[in-house]
């Protein structure tokens, strides 16, 4: 069973960074996708951005303000956004699936296998 730990969320004010990371406990990381989504009050659960395990990057929005990266030796995987607004505030969730490619997966259908508990990103003045 593969766990998904998310950290570095929290409040930010409008135009700040906020770093999330996302780590995984597996010996076989480099052989998922990974992929990070977010979720506001009353809207549907969204792709943000995902990498598969060689590194090929799908960004479904915010282009150019969030950026993914990951780190197969520490089983880490990153999303920098920038430039923040208050429509960002959601909780974000990463996600892997083995059996996804990254534009698979930030297709959302299907929906990948496993999942982290979230961490909120509150952008407020």
């Amino acid at each position: 069973q593969l766990q998904l730990v998310e950290s570095g969320g929290g409040l930010v004010q409008p135009g700040g960074s906020l770093r999330l990371s996302c780590a995984a406990s597996t010996f076989a990381f480099a052989y998922y996708t990974i992929g990070w989504f977010r979720q506001a009050p009353g809207k549907e659960r969204e792709a943000v951005s995902c990498i598969s395990g060689s590194g090929t990057k799908v960004a479904n929005s915010e282009q150019g303000r969030f950026t993914i990266t990951r780190d197969n030796a520490r089983n880490m995987v990153y999303l920098q956004m920038n430039t923040l607004k208050p429509e960002d505030t959601a909780v974000y969730y990463c996600a892997a699936d083995r059996h996804l490619t990254s534009q698979t997966m930030c297709a959302t259908s299907p929906l990948p296998t496993y999942w982290g508990q979230g961490t909120q990103v509150t952008v407020s003045s």
